[in-house]
C-alpha cells in the first residue's frame, strides 16, 4: 500500500494516508490480537475484528480508485485474479513474487484487492474458530476465576 500510494496516487491526496493507516492497522491489530491471545480470547477476537473492518475500509479505497480513474476491477472469477491469487500458495513467495503486477496502476491496484480478499477471508475463519472456541472454552478470566473457586472449595 504504501509503495502503491507513493507510485499512483497524488502526495496532496487526503486517501494517501488514510490508505497507509487502514493497511497499518490491519497489520498491526493482527499481531496485537495474537499477542494477547495468550491472556484474553475476548481481545483476541475484538482486535481480529478490528483488523478485519480495517481492510475492508483499504479494499473499498481501492476499488474507489480504480473507479475514480476509469480502470478496469477484475472480476473474481477473471483469469489475472486467479493467477494472483493463485501465488498465495508459492512456498518462496515474497514482495517479489507480485512484483510483476506492481507497473500499472490498475494491475497493482487489482492485485492488492486480491490479495486483501484473500486475507479477509482468513481472517474470517479465524474469527469463527476463535468464537467457538470462546464459546466451548470461555476466555481466560473466566476458566481462572473456576480454578480459583475450585482452589477454595478444596
Amino acid at each position: 500500500t504504501v509503495e502503491f500510494v507513493k507510485t499512483y496516487v497524488s502526495k496532496f491526496s487526503r486517501t494517501v494516508d488514510q490508505m497507509v493507516q487502514a493497511a497499518r492497522s490491519g497489520r498491526q491489530n493482527i499481531a496485537e490480537g495474537s499477542q494477547a491471545s495468550a491472556t484474553s480470547k475476548k481481545t483476541e477476537i475484538k482486535l481480529v475484528g478490528v483488523a478485519r473492518a480495517s481492510l475492508e475500509e483499504l479494499l473499498v479505497d481501492f476499488e474507489d480508485f480504480l473507479r475514480q480513474n476509469k480502470l478496469a476491477v477484475w472480476d473474481k472469477d477473471s483469469a489475472k485474479a486467479q493467477v494472483v491469487r493463485a501465488l498465495a500458495y508459492k512456498s518462496n513467495r515474497s514482495y517479489t513474487t507480485y512484483k510483476s503486477y506492481l507497473s500499472s496502476p490498475e494491475s497493482a491496484a487489482n492485485c492488492v484487492i486480491c490479495l486483501i480478499h484473500q486475507a479477509n477471508y482468513l481472517l474470517d475463519k479465524q474469527l469463527e474458530a476463535l468464537e467457538r472456541e470462546f464459546i466451548a472454552k470461555g476466555g481466560y478470566t473466566e476458566n481462572l476465576f473456576k480454578r480459583r473457586l475450585k482452589a477454595r472449595a478444596q
